[in-house]
């Protein structure tokens, strides 16, 4: 269950607006033609059993996640890799602000007074995502639990309630958002089951996100893929049903879903209680992208196509980098389009239907190489759903270009271009460093002792412990101080002799009272005059008490960074001296 909770919010809420997009778009031909939201939503239905049969196919070839990516890297090839993977990217983070942004706009329906705050709202609650996140999906999972169950059952109650009711029981909402137009035709249709289709985003997430299961993995996975499916398909033909027997259209000041709330509780208290419930579901529906897009960065920084720290995990364990590179490009997003959610529609669904298209064909190859038992049927099976998400993809991608679908166009090359400089970089290191092949033969030690600096910021409890370290490592220790003016070098110096732990001290004027170039300079012109090998030791204090780090000195990195920039083959090592402060 948790697995449901944690990866398929994203899905499910699709709800609130997935049916409400086919109906903004067929009332173009007039408010009788809404009623069609009926057989659109049918055949929606029908694309979502394909893709659920699909990615449950994808989680048992590909248990390790990745989903469209993992399919179109093994079965179509590095290059439809690459571009399934910035589409992956692109759905991700817009699952994210578009979520954040619908749920910021159904709060608002029930409370007007946030209507001017949308973007507030959504900032605020995508800082607290974050944190749930980067405290691990488990723990986000039991966050999530009890409003996902109230969302679920909020639906089918308004799906119940409202089948079973005679007539709407009240109405919300003031004159129709528009006016016939066009003609009903063709390409209305199509046009209508292109933006309905917005309803399956998320069916993926499960199959991205495999690893986050317990074992047996790819069982649970399989499970939960199954109970989104028949969860969703119930949910948008019930909504569906109310719509064509109601007669209900888009209104001023309100959602579609809030008018058939409203039609079957009534517009009381029920009503202000589903309406939050469904914007609590629509803001933790991002949730979806935290658990699958770190795991999807995780895979491309194995494959070498992103930085190698998206890959490492923490404790709990959670990939941090992933967490906040979402949270980030989401927040950036939403900033960008004030927290709109019919700016972000249309970028959303061309990212999502370029994923699954990418991966019903990279399953029909993959059938037709591997050959298994009844292969041809699994691959019929996945050569529809690709004729159909390329179909959804194609009119989306003309029907809503100057909408904003052109930014997808223009990022996801971008991405691919991104993905592939990487790649090459880091071939080229490998290439360079010889990396998997063992050297021809053992190194032999220098015949030279190594000489030790120890750069000192002052003296104190911690600068014994460092000469001691330092001895320990070499041949020969040199003591090294910045001072500020003759006054100063002399109190160091007569500290030294008084104390004369046996070490040279020599101390670097710092005229104009800086520290970093005057030990840099020193330890470059020392390694320039001294040929043998050079060890840096830079002492510093940290403390145990992380909120407190920020008040520390970062010099010593700074020192650190810098000697391992400018003077080529000195070794660094920073030695924390730990205080309880």
């Amino acid at each position: 269950m948790q697995g449901l909770v944690a990866l398929s919010l994203d899905a499910l809420s699709s709800v609130a607006y997935g049916p409400e997009a086919i109906a903004l778009v067929l009332v173009a031909a007039g408010t009788s033609r809404v009623r069609l939201t009926l057989p659109v939503t049918l055949v929606i239905v029908a694309l979502l059993t394909v893709l659920v049969v699909s990615y449950r196919q994808v989680i048992a070839v590909h248990p390790d996640g990745g989903g469209s990516y993992a399919v179109a890297r093994d079965d179509l090839g590095p290059r439809a890799g690459v571009l399934a993977a910035a589409a992956l990217v692109i759905d991700y983070v817009l699952t994210v602000a578009v979520s954040l942004a619908a749920g910021a706009a159904t709060l608002a329906s029930a409370f007007p007074a946030l209507l001017p705050y949308l973007l507030e709202t959504s900032l605020a609650v995508l800082v607290v995502l974050t944190a749930v996140n980067l405290y691990g999906i488990a723990d986000s999972a039991r966050v999530l639990m009890l409003p996902t169950l109230l969302f679920i059952v909020t639906i089918l109650g308004i799906v119940a309630v409202g089948l079973a009711r005679t007539h709407p029981a009240a109405t919300v909402g003031s004159g129709v958002v528009s006016h016939a137009d066009e003609a009903l035709g063709v390409m209305l249709l199509l046009k209508a089951f292109a933006a309905g289709c917005t309803a399956l985003t998320g069916v993926e997430a499960i199959a991205n996100g495999v690893p986050m299961f317990r074992r047996p993995r790819v069982a649970h996975a399989q499970r939960t893929e199954l109970m989104l499916g028949a969860l969703l398909g119930v949910m948008l033909v019930g909504l569906a049903l109310l719509i064509r027997r109601d007669m209900v259209v888009p209104r001023d000041g309100v959602t579609i879903l809030a008018q058939l709330t409203a039609g079957a509780f009534g517009s009381g208290w029920t009503y202000q209680a589903a309406s939050v419930i469904v914007a609590i579901a629509l803001t933790l529906a991002a949730n979806t992208s935290f658990g699958g897009l770190p795991v999807l960065l995780s895979l491309l920084a194995k494959d070498r196509r992103l930085p190698h720290l998206f890959a490492l995990r923490g404790e709990r364990p959670v990939h941090r980098y992933g967490v906040l590179a979402v949270a980030a490009a989401a927040g950036l997003l939403l900033i960008a389009v004030d927290a709109r959610t019919n700016r972000l529609l249309p970028l959303f669904a061309v990212g999502v239907f370029t994923g699954f298209t990418i991966s019903q064909i990279g399953l029909v190859t993959h059938w037709a190489r591997a050959r298994p038992p009844r292969w041809a049927g699994k691959a019929l099976l996945n050569g529809t759903g690709a004729a159909l998400t390329a179909v959804a993809t194609l009119v989306l991608l003309v029907t809503k270009f100057t909408e904003g679908a052109w930014v997808v166009v223009v990022v996801v090359p971008l991405l691919i271009a991104l993905f592939t400089r990487i790649r090459h970089y880091y071939d080229g290191v490998a290439r360079e460093l010889h990396l998997g092949t063992l050297p021809e033969r053992r190194p032999e030690p220098s015949p030279a002792g190594r000489l030790v600096i120890v750069a000192l910021h002052r003296f104190g409890a911690m600068t014994g412990p460092a000469l001691s370290t330092a001895l320990s490592l070499g041949e020969e220790t040199v003591a090294v101080i910045v001072s500020t003016d003759e006054t100063h070098a002399r109190t160091l110096r007569d500290q030294w002799e008084r104390w004369d732990p046996g070490v040279r001290l020599e101390i670097v004027p710092s005229p104009r009272e800086t520290r970093i170039r005057p030990l840099l300079e020193y330890i470059a012109r020392t390694a320039a005059q001294d040929e043998r090998p050079l060890l840096v030791l830079v002492p510093t204090v940290r403390s145990t008490r992380p909120r407190y780090r920020f008040l520390y000195d970062q010099g010593a990195i700074l020192l650190a960074e810098s000697v391992r920039e400018h003077v080529p083959g000195a070794l660094v090592c920073v030695m924390p001296c730990h205080v309880h402060t």
